[in-house]
C-alpha cells in the first residue's frame, strides 16, 4: 500500500472535523504543553490501519510522534496497546477522533473478515469481499479484508468481467442468454477473467458449456450448491466440452447472497470454492478502540 495515496482523504477528514480549529482544545490547552497517549483495544479483534494513522499524525504536525504497538493483521486482546503518541497535547486531542475513526472502521472490517475465515477453516473455500464498499474507501476496506485473511474480488468495473442478472435480462434472460453473454464478453475482453451469475441449475448448465472462469451461484442455499457442485463434476467427468475454463481447470463456483457466520460453513462444505460476503465491508461493526493520555 502506498499510504501517500490517501493524503487527500486524511486532509479531507481532518477538515471535516475542523481539527485545526478545535475551539475547546485552543481554550484549555497551552500551545507548548507536551503529552503522551496510548491507543488501546477495548475488545479483541484484528488491527488494521496503523500505517494510515501514522500518516495522519505526520500530516497534522511534524512534532507529533506515532509509534505502532502492533502490526496490521495482528490479532489483539482486549486491553492491548496498539499505538502510542507523543508530542503537543493539543495535536493529540485534535486528531484523536479522526484517527480513531479510521482505525476502528478498518479494524472492524478486518475483524469480521477473520471471523468468516475461521468458520471455513479446513475446507477448500476462500472468503471474498465485494464492491459494496464505502465510496472513497474501497482500496482501504479491501486492504482491511486482506488483513483479516480474506481475498479481494474485482477492485472495480474494469479489471474483471462479471455478468449479472440485469445484464442477462437485457439479453432476453434464461439459459440461452447465459451462453450468449459469456461468448460476447470473451470476444470483447480477451485476457480478462469472466464470471457469470446464475440462479438455477439450468442456467448453470448453460454457463458450463460457455466455460467461464467463475460461476456465481446467486442466492442458492447450501443444498442447491451441493447439487451444482455435483453437476459440474458430472459434466467434467463425462468429458463434455467446453466445460473447462481457459486455464484448463473447471470453472470455480462462487456462492453469494446474504451468507452469514451461522451458515457460511455449510456453503463451504457443500462445494463452494469461493464465498463472497458483502457484509465484510457494508456491515462490519467498528472495533472498539480508545485513546487515553498517560502523561
Amino acid at each position: 500500500m502506498n499510504w501517500q495515496d490517501f493524503d487527500w482523504l486524511l486532509d479531507a477528514s481532518l477538515e471535516e472535523d475542523a481539527a485545526r480549529r478545535d475551539v475547546t482544545t485552543r481554550a484549555l490547552v497551552a500551545v507548548d504543553r507536551q503529552a503522551a497517549a496510548e491507543i488501546r483495544a477495548r475488545a479483541a479483534g484484528v488491527i488494521c490501519g496503523l500505517p494510515l494513522a501514522r500518516r495522519l499524525a505526520e500530516r497534522f504536525g511534524q512534532h507529533l510522534e506515532f509509534e505502532e504497538g502492533a502490526r496490521d493483521g495482528d490479532r489483539v486482546a482486549a486491553g492491548a496497546v496498539v499505538a502510542r503518541l507523543r508530542g503537543p497535547a493539543a495535536s493529540i486531542l485534535s486528531t484523536e477522533r479522526t484517527m480513531l475513526n479510521f482505525l476502528q472502521r478498518l479494524s472492524g472490517v478486518a475483524t469480521l473478515t477473520a471471523l468468516f475465515v475461521e468458520k471455513v477453516k479446513g475446507t477448500n473455500s476462500r472468503i471474498y469481499d465485494t464492491r459494496k464498499t464505502t465510496p472513497g474507501w474501497r482500496e482501504l476496506e479491501k486492504y482491511a479484508v486482506r488483513c483479516g485473511g480474506g481475498r479481494n474480488h474485482r477492485m472495480h468495473l474494469a479489471d474483471q468481467a462479471l455478468i449479472k442478472d440485469n445484464h442477462l435480462a437485457l439479453l432476453g434472460g434464461g439459459p440461452e442468454a447465459v451462453n450468449v453473454a459469456v461468448s460476447r464478453v470473451r470476444a470483447a475482453c480477451p485476457g480478462l477473467i469472466v464470471e457469470v451469475e446464475v440462479e438455477n441449475l439450468a442456467e448453470l448448465e448453460a454457463a458450463l458449456t460457455a466455460a467461464p472462469d467463475v460461476i456465481m451461484l446467486d442466492n442458492m442455499r447450501p443444498e442447491q450448491v451441493r447439487e451444482a457442485a455435483a453437476l459440474v463434476s458430472k459434466m467434467v467427468g463425462n468429458g463434455k466440452r467446453p466445460v473447462l475454463a481457459r486455464n484448463g481447470k473447471r470453472p470455480l463456483l462462487e456462492s453469494s447472497g446474504t451468507i452469514t457466520l451461522s451458515d457460511v460453513r455449510a456453503y463451504a462444505e457443500a462445494g463452494a470454492d469461493r464465498i463472497s460476503i458483502g457484509a465484510l465491508t457494508h456491515s462490519a461493526p467498528a472495533l472498539n478502540l480508545s485513546l487515553d493520555l498517560i502523561a
